[in-house]
């Protein structure tokens, strides 16, 4: 049941909100920017489109300019070309006819790479030499040419284009119906005398077979500084001038243009060669087409997900909430006193263990309980039982002392020296203000501990010490070598005699200590199994059954390891080593920042 005040009523509205507002507000969004977005789009495509196009025919003339500057500037043909301009052409000896030949192959081998080309070479005593057969084209007539007295006039090297013309060559004439040169100037040394001509020629639809790949334009052309078409997919436009030239904004780059009552994509893109420039022109609709189709139909597809996702959205908020509110109504029943209710909601996610926590605190709750009442039945009894078995621990050591008095009158001073070491031993224990002691201390409760385990066995565990003057005062917590001293004498000796070093010596700000013994030691497997028992941790059952490897109890050792790694930090560290028939070595290293040291 849904209510307006209900946290799933709440939970699924704010959802819908929040997925209805930013959808419908991207939408609009959307639309309102797609119209920019595709005309800038139309005008990229089109710019793109036709620099593409200009590097193939900046490629074709490069090639025709290759073979100018080459003939021009060759300097073994330049020498050649200058002797033979020097000649007289009714007087040829055979050196020349060889040089000619030499020229005619050096014109041929540099025109065999790249589109086809006519090269001319002509020289002004008439002589020429051709990459193709004179009967097409006698190349003497292009001294009759209109741009031969402009080519006379230019300046040092330039290159003089010469826009689309008929073409000249006979068999070029049925499908080719225009040409394009260039046409260079041969001089002499010192650049001023002119003595010849390089005219490099190219058909014209060499160009319109690459406007003809441009797909879905209305034109494309190449046009002169003057507005005059030099070449087009259409030869009847070639040689007029393109109408709206004079609209053109004699910039690179596209933009859009009305002509005749329709909207029209113009693209403009110079050419380094030369000041000729290619245009393209293309109907706007036609150009956003393919654009708005795409526009389109990531617009529906946005609409048709958006209602998946609603009803999606609401059958899984519904979904999901259900378990809130089922434990809602189970609150309403603890509230009202029934502790026997569980939810019965199982998972792994938030809900779910929250349901796991409500049935373990119920749980928790009724043990509580129990406990609360069996704990105050027993707690008077368990009071009055501790009163009658506390012995006060001054009244023990008296007793004690009152043996030890009694023993030394009978003249048993070992039993009465065992005494005292049990006194001093029962005193560090229960001393709860004792839990940090000098290191003297430890070595006077390690002397007193082996004192009693001596008179517990026949052979004697013998007990040598090295220690620095400084290391004495060094305070570290109390029973931590004892454990050390106890494995040794028990699993190490095995009930037999034996001699235990112990060595402390400081060492670069830090307490070393070395607990070594001359007893049974371990195997490489035994070390093993100790140290991880030790350094890692001793499982539950090792701890119940108090099983210990042979040679050593992992017992002590990981209490001894646990304890100085918590007062001192990870900057401690402990090592053993042990080899079997060869004793074993316990290494401890304190570093004194990090402990105390009595002063």
């Amino acid at each position: 049941m849904w209510t307006p005040r209900s946290f799933r009523y709440k939970v699924i509205l704010i959802s819908i909100i929040s997925l209805i507002v930013p959808a419908v507000l991207s939408l609009f969004i959307y639309n309102y920017m797609t119209k920019d977005t595709v005309k800038e789009q139309a005008l990229s495509n089109a710019n793109r489109e036709l620099n593409i196009t200009s590097e193939y025919v900046e490629k074709l003339f490069s090639d025709m300019l290759y073979v100018a500057n080459f003939i021009q500037l060759d300097p073994k043909m330049n020498t050649v070309l200058k002797e033979l301009a020097k000649s007289d052409v009714e007087k040829e000896s055979y050196d020349h006819y060889l040089l000619e030949n030499e020229i005619n192959r050096t014109i041929e081998n540099i025109t065999l790479v790249g589109e086809k080309s006519y090269v001319t070479v002509l020289l002004k005593n008439g002589k020429y030499f051709t990459n193709y057969n004179i009967a097409e084209f006698d190349p003497r007539d292009l001294f009759r040419e209109k741009w031969y007295k402009q080519i006379e006039e230019a300046v040092g090297y330039e290159s003089t284009w010469i826009e689309s013309q008929p073409t000249i060559f006979e068999l070029e004439k049925k499908y080719n119906p225009y040409q394009i040169s260039i046409v260079r100037t041969l001089r002499d040394q010192q650049g001023v005398q002119i003595y010849g001509f390089v005219v490099v020629t190219i058909m014209e639809n060499k160009i319109s077979e690459v406007f003809n790949k441009m797909e879905g334009y209305d034109e494309v052309m190449m046009i002169s500084p003057s507005g005059k078409i030099l070449s087009h997919i259409e030869d009847e436009k070639i040689g007029t001038p393109f109408a709206y030239y004079s609209d053109l904004r004699n910039k690179d780059g596209s933009e859009v243009m009305k002509r005749t009552d329709k909207e029209y994509v113009v693209t403009e893109h110079s050419l380094s060669f030369s000041n000729w420039k290619l245009v393209s022109l293309v109907p706007y609709e036609k150009s956003i087409n393919k654009i708005n189709g795409i526009f389109n139909k990531v617009f529906l597809i946005q609409v048709i997900s958006f209602i998946l996702f609603f009803l999606l959205l609401t059958y899984l908020m519904k979904t999901i909430t259900k378990p809130l509110e089922y434990l809602a109504k189970l609150a309403d029943k603890v509230q009202a006193g029934n502790l026997i209710v569980r939810s019965k909601i199982k998972g792994k996610d938030e809900i779910g263990r929250l349901s796991k926590s409500i049935n373990l605190m119920l749980d928790h709750i009724n043990t509580k309980i129990e406990e609360i009442t069996e704990t105050e039945a027993r707690k008077r009894k368990a009071e009055f039982a501790m009163l009658q078995a506390q012995i006060n621990p001054h009244f023990l050591f008296n007793v004690l002392n009152s043996i030890r008095m009694k023993v030394m009158i009978k003249g048993d001073k070992d039993s009465a020296n065992m005494i005292t070491s049990l006194t001093k031993l029962l005193r560090i224990t229960i001393d709860k203000n004792k839990e940090i002691i000098t290191f003297y201390e430890e070595i006077q409760i390690l002397e007193d501990f082996v004192h009693i385990m001596n008179m517990r066995q026949n052979r004697k565990v013998s007990l040598e010490m090295v220690v620095d003057q400084e290391a004495y005062s060094f305070e570290i917590p109390r029973f931590i070598l004892q454990p050390i001293i106890e494995n040794s004498i028990i699993h190490g000796f095995n009930q037999s005699a034996g001699l235990i070093t112990i060595n402390a010596r400081i060492i670069e700000e830090t307490l070393v200590i070395v607990i070594e013994d001359n007893g049974l030691g371990m195997s490489k497997e035994e070390l093993e199994e100790l140290t991880k028992k030790t350094f890692v941790g001793v499982s539950k059952e090792d701890l119940e059954s108090k099983q210990h490897v042979k040679g050593f109890s992992s017992l002590g050792l990981a209490n001894v390891y646990e304890r100085l790694s918590i007062t001192f930090g990870p900057v401690f560290n402990m090592n053993i080593k042990s080899e079997l028939g060869n004793g074993t070595k316990v290494i401890l290293q304190i570093p004194m920042k990090g402990g105390k040291k009595c002063v």
